[in-house]
This record gives structure tokens, C-alpha cells and sequence, in this order.
């Protein structure tokens, strides 16, 4: 698929707040099911580049920045891979290889995000000058220079694979042998299952479990649509907050206030 120039256009535009959010998360442009979304949207192909940002959404959840570790860049492996998926033509049957392609170009992207922060470390102490001598539109004009450049982190690369063309794309996954495509298939839906798996392993505890495993068990019902689900999900989280102001050793709770990350930082 060729894009119009608009179509190229908005798309750098869609990838430049990606990269930008990636460090300001207010809007969530990085986040896999909107970035996915918005570039589906501008190209004409929304069902595909949907499904695509609804499965890296899984993965991504099991992606932190924890301490000094930087998680993989969602951001451009969103990006790059929805666009990838818009040029090759190929529909939802090509949402497999774009999801095998998007985690290394996640941690292609990790090490995009460290060459950028290590520049902006140099511009923070330009802004430290800067405050000692109370140039506040110093301070601000560094500041700004530093998210531009985030944005240009996704931006840039983002133009590049749009600049290679359709055609090339188009031959890489179509040159790629069917065992390939089905074992990067099988290996991406294993990723989805342990990036779940890693957010299940943060949250678990045992006020959480059972209603876990009763959406579980309600998720397998085919019957039930997905505003069902939801409606369902709501309820019982409203359930679960009206237990937790019943908790208390005065109640019976042995101690537990309702609040499981509450109680922990009282243990200590």
C-alpha cells in the first residue's frame, strides 16, 4: 500500500507524539492500542492496525520502567510496526509477522531511549547554569529541546521505514517461509502470555484471585459480548471496593485493612 503525503505526514506526526509521550504519559500516545490505532486510522486500515495494537497492548503490560532498568520502547515498536503492517497490504493476515517484528524493535528502541537520555543528562546541566544564573527561558527552552528530541526518537526511524517504500516491505514478509511465520506466530502469542503474566504476578494477592478467576471463567462464555464483560467487570471492582471498607481487625479481618498494598507498607 502507498500513502498520500498527508497520509506520511500525519503519520510522523502520530510517531513524534508517541516518542514524546513516551516520557510525558499524559495523553498515552505511546501506548500500543492508541498509537496502533491512530495510525490505522490515518492510512484507511483501522481493523487490522486495532487487532495489532490490542495484542502488543499484552505484551506492553508487562513492560516497567523499575529503578535504573528502561523497559523495551513501546513506543516505536507501535509505531514501526503498525506502519510495517499499513505498507505490506496484507490485512489482518499480516498482524502475525508485524507482532514477531515489533519486540525487537522494542529493544531496538531501548537503546534509542538511552542514547537520548544520555544527551539530555548534558542538557541538564546546561539548565543547571542556567538556573544559577535565573534564566528561567533558558531553563525552558532546554527543556523543550530535550522532549523534541524524544519525539524525533520515533519520528525519525518512523520516516525511514516509510521512506524505504511498500514494495520492499511487501517482498521482506512475502520472501519469509510459511514454518517462519507460524513459529513467530506460536512465539508471539507467548510473549502476550508472559507479559500478562508478569502484570498478574504484581497484582495477585488474595483479595484479587477470586475475582480474577471469575472473570476468567466468565471470559470463556462466548455468549456474553465484550460491553458485557465490561459491565461485569465494573461491578465487580465496585464489589471489591465495598469489601475493602468492610476489612479491619475489628471486623474480623485478623489485621487486614481491605487495603493489601496498604497493609504491606504497614508490616514494615
Amino acid at each position: 500500500m502507498d500513502l498520500t503525503i498527508i497520509q506520511i505526514i500525519l503519520v510522523i506526526i502520530i510517531a513524534f507524539l508517541a516518542g514524546m509521550e513516551g516520557i510525558l504519559d499524559e495523553f498515552h500516545f505511546h501506548q500500543p492500542i492508541i498509537a496502533c490505532t491512530l495510525i490505522g486510522l490515518v492510512t484507511g486500515n483501522l481493523g487490522p492496525s486495532l487487532i495489532l495494537g490490542g495484542t502488543l497492548q499484552m505484551i506492553a503490560l508487562g513492560w516497567a520502567n523499575i529503578g535504573a532498568a528502561v523497559a523495551p520502547d513501546a513506543a516505536l515498536a507501535s509505531v514501526a510496526s503498525a506502519i510495517i503492517l499499513v505498507l505490506s497490504g496484507q490485512g489482518e493476515a499480516g498482524v502475525s509477522s508485524a507482532i514477531a517484528i515489533a519486540v525487537p524493535l522494542a529493544v531496538a528502541g531501548l537503546l534509542l531511549t538511552i542514547i537520548v537520555r544520555t544527551i539530555a543528562t548534558g542538557l541538564v546541566h546546561l539548565m543547571d547554569a542556567a538556573a544559577k544564573e535565573g534564566k528561567i527561558r533558558t531553563i525552558e527552552f532546554w527543556h523543550i529541546i530535550a522532549i523534541i528530541m524524544q519525539g524525533l526518537r520515533i519520528a525519525i526511524p518512523a520516516a525511514l521505514i516509510i521512506a524505504i517504500g511498500a514494495r520492499p516491505v511487501r517482498n521482506l514478509l512475502e520472501s519469509m517461509p510459511t514454518w517462519l511465520t507460524d513459529g513467530l506466530a506460536i512465539g508471539g502469542g507467548m510473549v502476550v502470555a508472559v507479559g500478562y503474566a508478569m502484570v498478574i504476578n504484581m497484582m495477585a494477592t488474595k483479595e484479587v484471585w477470586p475475582f480474577f478467576a471469575i472473570g476468567f471463567v466468565l471470559a470463556t462464555i462466548t455468549e456474553i459480548t465484550l460491553m458485557g464483560l465490561g459491565i461485569i467487570g465494573v461491578s465487580l471492582a465496585f464489589i471489591y471496593l465495598a469489601l475493602s471498607k468492610q476489612g479491619g481487625s475489628g471486623n474480623g479481618g485478623n489485621g487486614n485493612t481491605g487495603d493489601p498494598i496498604g497493609d504491606i507498607i504497614d508490616s514494615y
